[in-house]
């Protein structure tokens, strides 16, 4: 119980704090201003989400491994590679979807 509400509290409060980092200075009208304010917001919505889902991949896939390797240590050298590779890919889907949301906020504010 204690995980969950300090995973949700860190989600919670990064999708606060990401929001002011698409603040803008310059003066534009209320039809821009409110487009441009939800498109940061549905960027760092999106980021959060990937993000959750990568971690909640990655967790299961390490978990996974593990019991794997726990059944039978002699398969270990054979499920160590394919973990890692594995991992990486987890990992680059939560960067491109990062990149994505950056490309997105940068074209509409641009």
């Amino acid at each position: 119980m204690k995980k969950n509400l300090l995973g949700l509290s860190t989600i919670l409060t990064t999708l606060f704090i990401a929001a002011t980092a698409f603040a803008q200075e310059a003066e534009v009208g209320p039809d821009q201003w409110s487009a441009r304010g939800l498109v940061g917001f549905a960027a760092a919505i999106g980021i959060g989400i990937a993000a959750f889902g990568g971690s909640l991949g990655q967790g299961r896939a390490a978990s996974s491994a593990l019991d794997g390797i726990a059944r039978n240590p002699n398969a270990a050298d054979k499920m160590f590679t394919p973990m890692i590779l594995g991992l990486a890919l987890i990992e680059s889907l939560v960067i491109y979807s990062f990149v994505i949301s950056i490309l997105i906020v940068l074209w509409v504010t641009g």
